[in-house]
């Protein structure tokens, strides 16, 4: 398009402003935007993705043929039935784990600028960390389906069907990215990666290691059973035995045990909703 200028008679071309978007549409497409970023990323340093990939077989490894036939499932010290027992407790902590690596990738970007230079694009202030989220998620994915096969070559089986298994990594995805969010409020709140990285593991051990995961809680002292039987970790594994149809189903009275699906969904919706709120007020504030 044209226009002429009145004062001199020449003709000088005018630019259209971009239509623009909605709150949501822009939320969203920005969001995929900073997703795609990172996956980019990760394609062009894949030591992310491999050793991401290490460390959850090792756990595997380590505890099939360690522990395996030393911890009574179901009153059984069958090293088989142990190993079907222990996936769900692995898969769990594997999605969970993938909090640190949010924390640091956070981290570094607000310690290198890379925010200052986002704060200056027309985009939603929340998608950076939406998209960040969303870039963790299909890496835990990728990591889940390698878990899955080895877990399938050292023993373990599915017993009530694909669909029910489906849905039980689905829960347990749902809570790796709840979790992310966790992982986002502290890369903002520390100054170095580093810090990130530790701040993103140190509460971790606990919350994954007083739970169901890799022992029956019947064997802990009653007040940390309890502790136990309402972790959200826990919910999600009970949840992904009961789906998958493995051995060492809690017969606790709590309710997350009872109920582990309905469970499970609650606590990571929770998490979700509560934290994601935060980090993206606290990304706010940081960037004002």
């Amino acid at each position: 398009m044209t226009a002429t200028d009145t004062s001199t008679g020449t003709i000088a071309p005018t630019t259209l402003a971009p239509k623009p978007r909605g709150g949501l549409a822009q939320s969203v497409h920005d969001s995929l935007v900073i997703a795609r970023r990172n996956l980019i990323r990760m394609k062009r340093i894949p030591e992310i993705v491999v050793f991401g990939l290490i460390q959850p077989v090792m756990f595997v490894l380590l505890f099939a043929y360690v522990f395996g036939g030393s911890i009574a499932v179901d009153g059984s010290t069958d090293p088989k039935m142990f190993r079907e027992f222990l996936m769900a407790g692995i898969f769990a902590q594997t999605v969970t784990f993938a909090t640190a690596g949010s924390s640091a990738g956070i981290a570094e970007d607000m310690t290198k600028g890379l925010i200052d230079r986002f704060r200056s694009l027309p985009m939603d202030r929340g998608a950076v960390l939406t998209g960040r989220t969303i870039a963790d998620l299909v890496q835990t994915t990728l990591t889940m389906v390698v878990l899955i096969i080895v877990a399938l070559m050292v023993g373990w089986r599915i017993h009530n069907g694909i669909p029910k298994a489906l849905a039980a990594i689905g829960l347990m995805l749902l809570l790796g990215y709840a979790f992310t969010w966790i992982g986002a409020l502290i890369g903002l709140s520390v100054r170095t990666p580093e810090a990130a990285t530790s701040a993103g593991l140190i509460w971790l051990f606990p919350l994954t290691f007083v739970s169901n995961a890799f022992a029956p809680t019947s064997g802990m002292p009653t007040w940390l059973q309890h502790i136990a039987d309402w972790n959200p970790f826990s919910a999600t594994v009970q949840a992904g035995r009961v789906l998958f149809g493995n051995p060492g189903v809690s017969q606790s009275d709590a309710w997350p045990m009872q109920h582990p699906v309905w469970a499970s969904l609650f606590w990571s919706v929770l998490i979700i909703v509560v934290f994601r709120t935060l980090a993206v007020r606290k990304y706010r504030s940081a960037t004002a």
